[in-house]
């Protein structure tokens, strides 16, 4: 893999496993799983984030035990009923590293470009937030399409970005649950997947602004 396509996208996560690995697929006869792991926020909340990691990295993953992992967040389509086509996201798993106390356990860096145009709205307490889809080149071809999330003064400075500019964006991956009623009226409980920015750049419009909300 060409290294900009690994440093255009780099996540750190460390945390403790929470669920026992289930199989996800096989590819070129190596064996994937999906684990969830549960990572602390500041506010002492926790995101459980789903980790697709190989058959070689397995023993690595017991429930309860503490990881610390370098890897990809990625995206791809599954097809539900036949017919309707569901963006799942996972955090790839390439490496288990030393855990490190100094640092963060929950970083994302991405280089992408905007494939969707920005939506900016207010909250009913007048909070500012605006979501954006990014689209991360990846090997063979193939791109990952990242829903962030920004706020705040973030959020002003990214609403009138165009679709096609290359931005750069460093933040967490967070888990959040919402709502959904089916069709039969029934309300379900679901768990959505997101970046969440802390700091974000419009490189090729040469602005020199870079916020900054910690």
């Amino acid at each position: 893999m060409k290294y900009e396509l690994i440093n255009n996208n780099k996540v750190f996560l460390n945390g403790i496993v929470v669920e026992k690995p289930v199989f996800s697929h096989e590819t070129y006869g190596e064996g994937f799983y999906e684990v969830k792991i549960s990572v602390p926020r500041l506010s002492q909340e926790q995101d459980i984030l789903p980790v697709t990691v190989s058959e070689k990295l397995l023993k690595e993953f017991s429930v309860g035990k503490e990881v610390a992992l370098k890897g990809q967040f990625r995206s791809f389509n599954k097809i539900e009923n036949s017919e309707k086509s569901k963006l799942l996201l996972n955090v790839f798993a390439r490496e288990i590293i030393e855990k490190d106390e100094s640092m963060n356990p929950n970083i994302i860096e991405i280089v992408g470009f905007i494939c969707k145009t920005p939506v900016y709205r207010t909250t009913p307490f007048n909070r500012e937030i605006c979501d954006i889809l990014v689209a991360v080149n990846r090997a063979y071809n193939k791109s990952d399409y990242l829903p962030c999330i920004a706020w705040g003064r973030n959020a002003r400075y990214i609403k009138d970005a165009k679709v096609g500019s290359k931005i750069e964006i460093v933040g967490r991956i967070q888990s959040r649950e919402y709502q959904k009623k089916l069709e039969n009226g029934e309300i379900i409980t679901k768990v959505a997947y997101e970046i969440s920015v802390n700091r974000i750049n419009l490189p090729e419009e040469n602005i020199e602004k870079n916020l900054d909300i910690l």
